[in-house]
């Protein structure tokens, strides 16, 4: 269905085909994933014939028992991948003038090779926005994979508290949660680097976890994510260690005034940007407007962020079926960082979220 749709797109934008590279995008249309690595891997769509898959030889018999059901052309490593497909596309059509390509992924060493090939072609045309646009809008069977994904972000958490106690470092809680959604899970892939920051590490919100330490009466910050067949999940919780101050738990509740706030307004009709301001407009009014320093939300399904940005500036309508995160931020620079994060899928009247971890602030016991 998604590549009829392309294919369709490629005949009313005049194009004759397109080379897709991104493995993402890839396993998007075709239900085939691999990691390529240095290889080249791709998918060629023709507006007229049957598309092709193109891969390493030593991945075309796991490629022809996946979900694809058309062609698979492999090379070896001594073979010129470029010129094999070449031949392959023209078996299959002689309109070869117009490429669409995915110019956000397409390094310029392949576009140059690739043209090398067609040096009378044109690859000016993007296929990115429409892909984005196509991708935006997720079926019940790809909610249902968030849903899942987004169960195992739940358990997560629950490793993640359970491992606090002072003096253990952030690396080492990140590890045990990893290893138990492993072992618990069969969870093989993070949808990104396990997050957990202790105190003041908080305030910098990017910060992968270090040998940092938790001691008593800090924040600690959890921000992480799976991928449960092929779908990705991002949450990200804050927890006290031991008493908070009432400046911790100031920051912690307006935050979380914020976030719930954007849950319940986010809704058919609302744009992209007003709903980015009825969380950054709570936090503005509480004093920490210039420590929310990034955008709202992010769009989540195959990537862990894609399309749309929740930001100012986007008008876009939200409409249903469109999924992403809702995760404000106060961020306090040498004190601490809180952040509370779901993503989730606009309903017909709503927004439902694929995590449901509690979220009222959690004061965990001191324990040596």
């Amino acid at each position: 269905m998604n590549l009829d749709k392309l294919q369709q797109w490629l005949q009313d934008s005049n194009n004759d085909l397109a080379y897709i590279s991104n493995p993402i995008t890839i396993s998007y249309f075709t239900g085939y994933s691999m990691e390529p690595h240095e290889r080249i891997f791709a998918l060629i769509v023709l507006k007229d014939a049957e598309p092709f898959i193109f891969c390493p030889a030593l991945n075309v018999e796991e490629a022809k028992a996946s979900a694809w059901d058309g062609d698979v052309i492999g090379y070896l490593d001594s073979e010129n991948p470029w010129n094999i497909i070449a031949t392959n596309v023209k078996k299959r059509t002689h309109d070869t003038h117009n490429w669409a390509i995915e110019k956000d992924d397409l390094s310029v060493a392949h576009y140059q090779l690739l043209r090398g090939e067609f040096p009378n072609a044109s690859f000016t045309n993007d296929v990115s926005p429409f892909i984005e646009k196509l991708r935006l809008y997720k079926t019940p069977e790809e909610i249902k994979k968030l849903q899942g994904a987004g169960a195992e972000a739940d358990f997560a958490f629950k490793i993640g508290f359970d491992a606090i106690r002072t003096g253990v470092t952030e690396r080492s809680i990140a590890g045990q949660i990893d290893y138990q959604l492993k072992i618990q899970k069969g969870v093989m892939h993070e949808s990104f680097e396990t997050i957990v920051q202790a105190g003041k590490n908080a305030a910098n919100p990017h910060l992968g976890p270090t040998m940092n330490t938790v001691q008593p009466n800090e924040l600690v910050l959890f921000d992480l994510g799976t991928m449960h067949d092929g779908y990705a999940s991002d949450s990200s919780r804050t927890v006290a260690y031991g008493e908070p101050t009432a400046k911790q738990r100031e920051i912690y509740e307006v935050d979380r005034e914020a976030q719930q706030a954007a849950i319940e307004a986010a809704k058919p009709g609302i744009t992209a940007e007003e709903l980015d301001s009825v969380a950054r407009d709570i936090i503005t009014k509480a004093g920490y407007g210039e420590y929310f320093i990034h955008r709202l939300g992010h769009g989540i399904g195959k990537n862990v962020h894609e399309y749309p940005s929740i930001v100012q500036g986007n008008d876009l309508v939200l409409e249903e079926g469109m999924c992403f995160s809702i995760e404000p931020g106060i961020y306090i620079p040498g004190f601490a960082g809180v952040r509370i994060e779901d993503c989730g899928v606009v309903t017909k009247d709503g927004f439902e979220t694929f995590t449901h971890t509690d979220k009222d602030l959690k004061v965990l016991p001191l324990k040596d």
